[in-house]
């Protein structure tokens, strides 16, 4: 797939039209086809009024009629396919945009949750895809359109100039006074879009820590917060549709006033004998038609408008670059097991044990851990080898953070812990992280599905389930945020032994202020303010330093 073109939410539709050329062009030609023959059972009509009615041949009335039937199952045919084809652009709109937008959350990795809202995703992915969809159906109808209203003022042209000049110059007017609308209605679709991402990162927030909120009683006033913030959005929402009333009230009043317009200047012309009876039938059938073409000029400028409005956020999101990147002439890690360096911290890291990072906050835990797991550059060093210098790939491969907030993806729970890996090894992987009762509840073993972020299960056997993916993935260096916090004191003290043993001789940080865990490492490293202020056996720092005594007995902040 053409990278897509990030100059603009213009250029990006105009590349979502050139990704599929043929697609649009038959769309076109065939609107335009539609459009044209739309035009002809008004002249046959005119025909047969006088040369059938007027003229008194039932033989050109009876062909007239004919030609009319006929016309009409032209006219259904061509927009059945012109329906057809036009779908088939909306959803390869769609789907490209869906395909860009995922390879580029691939490729940004942790850079994406920290430049944009897990609601305004959301939004993006409900709306914005559709929207930008809708707007390629103006390559259409839209091209149709035009072929019409040339072919209109072709036809009135051979029946009076003046009609002709009218319809000319009509037209565009009818359009152009949407100008204003539509430019409002950019306006206040961005500051809807703004407050709908808001609003859904909110509900998310909301529904993610529900039993938090419920257990220290904050659920009504985040409830009440939620129902302010939903009430201004509705009231936005309001403000859209009043425009977009407007605009499709004007998309189906203008033309109406138009062919009144018309109608009465042409039924002038016939009463003063400048054209016929029939010739009156046809300007009336011509300009009839034309408000096909010109309402979908109209409601096409607002879908424009509003597909420009999502493209700009699509484009915001392609536009993002990974905050970290392999650079030119990557270097290789350091073979097999091999010390880190934090210096930032002070924190060093020995090659194959089992280290537990004791925090004063979580934050000065989570940003050591970034940094050991490269999400962030920094001035660490693997071995003799700086960490930043080694192929991103690599690190990925070798170095795994798993955290409090892992997220779980729904399908069977063989392929949602690891894919490429055989039962017995997600069975032991499970029996590691304490889970076999989690395994024994489902229905059908492994194949059993897990909900999306594993809703159906407990926040214990979801922890513990990013436990099990974590161990599976074999890594050399496994880095882990509190990964018992949420089971109880026996099945930690379980998780403690069998990780331990599990990751013998392999390297393996926990963040944790758990005692059962504290207890098990082979080093404790006491952070606070963001340095290592102190290092050694669990029993030795609760006998010489008193902050990492506190902080134990009160179970820490993490």
């Amino acid at each position: 797939m053409a990278d897509p073109d990030t100059r603009g939410p213009g250029p990006y539709l105009w590349w979502l039209v050139r990704c599929q050329p043929g697609r649009v062009l038959s769309g076109g030609l065939v609107s335009a086809a539609w459009m044209g023959c739309l035009m002809l059972p008004p002249y046959f009509l005119s025909r047969a009024v006088d040369e059938g009615l007027r003229g008194g041949s039932t033989a050109a009335l009876l062909g007239w009629a004919a030609a009319i039937v006929g016309i009409g199952a032209v006219n259904a045919t061509l927009e059945t396919v012109r329906h057809r084809t036009m779908t088939q652009v909306r959803m390869d709109a769609s789907f490209r945009t869906v395909r860009a937008l995922t390879r580029q959350a691939v490729e940004v990795g942790a850079t994406l949750p920290r430049k944009v809202s897990a609601g305004e995703v959301v939004s993006i992915s409900a709306t914005d895809v559709m929207r930008i969809s809708w707007a390629l159906t103006v390559t259409g109808p839209g091209f149709g359109g035009v072929v019409a209203f040339a072919v209109v003022a072709v036809l009135l042209f051979s029946v009076s100039p003046t009609l002709a000049l009218v319809v000319l110059l009509g037209v565009p007017l009818l359009v152009v006074l949407t100008g204003p609308l539509l430019r409002r209605l950019q306006h206040v679709e961005t500051e809807y879009r703004r407050q709908e991402a808001a609003l859904t990162t909110r509900a998310a927030d909301i529904a993610g820590g529900l039993r938090i909120l419920c257990g220290i009683g904050g659920k009504d006033r985040f409830a009440r917060g939620y129902r302010g913030a939903s009430q201004a959005l509705r009231a936005e929402g309001n403000r859209i549709g009043a425009v977009i009333s407007w605009i499709q009230a004007l998309g189906v009043g203008l033309p109406a006033l138009f062919l009144g317009a018309v109608t009465w200047i042409a039924a002038r012309m016939t009463a003063a004998g400048e054209i016929t009876l029939g010739e009156l039938v046809a300007v009336y059938g011509y300009v009839a038609v034309l408000v096909v073409p010109v309402s979908y000029f109209i409601e096409g400028a607002g879908d424009i408008s509003l597909g420009l409005v999502a493209a700009r956020r699509v484009v915001r999101i392609l536009l993002l670059r990974p905050e970290v990147t392999s650079r030119p002439g990557a270097l290789s890690g350091p073979p097999g097991q091999a010390p880190m360096t934090d210096r930032a911290s002070g924190l060093e890291v020995r090659a194959g044990e089992f280290l537990v990072l004791a925090p004063s906050t979580t934050a000065e835990a989570a940003a050591v851990l970034e940094r050991l797991a490269r999400l962030t550059d920094s001035d660490v060093r693997w071995g003799e080898v700086p960490l930043s210098a080694v192929s991103l790939a690599e690190v990925r491969r070798r170095v795994v953070l798993s955290d409090v907030d892992g997220y779980l993806f729904a399908g069977p729970l063989r392929e949602t812990l690891a894919a490429q890996r055989d039962d017995a090894a997600i069975t032991a992987a499970l029996e590691v992280a304490a889970a076999e009762d989690v395994l024994a509840a489902l229905p059908s073993g492994l194949s059993s599905t897990v909900d999306a972020k594993g809703w159906s299960l407990s926040g214990g056997q979801r922890q513990r389930l990013r436990l099990a993916r974590a161990v599976l993935a074999d890594p050399d260096v496994l880095l882990l945020v509190d990964p018992a916090a949420a089971v109880d004191a026996h099945t930690e003290s379980l998780i403690a032994d069998r990780l331990r043993a599990a990751r013998q001789g392999r390297t393996t940080v926990v963040v944790t202020t758990s005692p059962l865990l504290l207890a098990k490492a082979d080093r404790v490293a006491f952070l606070s303010d963001g340095r290592v202020v102190a290092a050694g056996s669990h029993a030795d720092l609760l006998a010489r330093v008193a902050d990492y005594q506190a902080l134990v007995a009160r179970g820490g902040e993490v």
